[in-house]
């Protein structure tokens, strides 16, 4: 990198992190839904190109801090993050009273759309190994993208096998009160233990036009196992979350 390329992207960086600080800081000005200087505004006050600027723009319309709109400007994004809490929602008493898992992180319901249904489909071979599927034997895949406020922030597809649940509400659209864990245990396969494994990527241009995403921005990978009390694997849930709908928290005594 020459001397000159590294000088603009330490005046972009510094004009990012100055405009981030702020809006943290919840400056007038840098508030939910308040439209920040332009590019041309932001050059002069830094005394550089208005190229340097709205690369300094793009950085928080990247990490999900502003939404710009053609005309518009950039404005401070004032959608609230989703509070995942990962323990909460996935007790026993939740679910199992009929409550959505959902209703533990956030006052706001999620629509869901682009519900599917598969059944007795060929799973990857790394969902058939953790389910311990025998020759032959498929797999019901759920698949369904959750819009919070009319913004697109998680895409999910369960994985359960297809002898276990064959018959039941888990292969409709609507599984009805619990969701899919209510049902398991109507089949008596009730989930007693859970294990979940996060990773942060790109996303693939179909997960980023599904969420409305760019494509620079990162994604949550998570992936969930259900067990039931015999210790069998009886649903895996690959979850693809926006990064910057979410905040994950997770509480648990010592």
């Amino acid at each position: 990198m020459t001397d000159e390329a590294g000088a603009q992207r330490t005046k972009v960086q510094q004009i990012a992190d100055d405009l981030k600080a702020a809006i943290e800081r919840g400056d007038d000005g840098f508030r939910p839904g308040d439209r920040l200087p332009g590019e041309n505004a932001l050059a002069a006050q830094y005394g550089v190109a208005s190229l340097t600027a709205r690369r300094a723009l793009k950085v928080l319309s990247t990490e999900g801090l502003v939404e710009s709109k053609k005309g518009a400007g950039a404005r401070v994004l004032s959608f609230q993050p989703i509070r995942r809490r990962g323990i909460p929602r996935l007790a026993s008493e939740q679910w199992g009273s009929g409550k959505s898992i959902w209703s533990a992180d956030d006052h706001r319901a999620p629509d869901v759309d682009q519900i599917a249904v598969q059944e007795d489909a060929t799973p990857p071979e790394h969902i058939r190994g953790v389910l311990d599927l025998g020759p032959g034997e498929g797999a019901c895949v759920r698949s369904r993208r959750y819009v919070m406020e009319g913004r697109p922030v998680m895409l999910a597809a369960s994985y359960l096998p297809q002898a276990l649940v064959a018959g039941s509400l888990i292969t409709q659209a609507d599984t009805g009160p619990g969701g899919i864990y209510a049902r398991l245990s109507d089949l008596g396969h009730a989930p007693t233990r859970f294990r979940e494994e996060i990773r942060v990527r790109l996303p693939t241009a179909e997960e980023a036009a599904q969420l409305s995403i760019p494509t620079d921005r990162a994604v949550i990978k998570l992936a969930r196992t259900a067990f039931d009390a015999a210790g069998r694997a009886v649903e895996i849930n690959e979850m693809t979350l926006d990064s910057a709908a979410y905040v994950l928290d997770y509480e648990f005594d010592a």
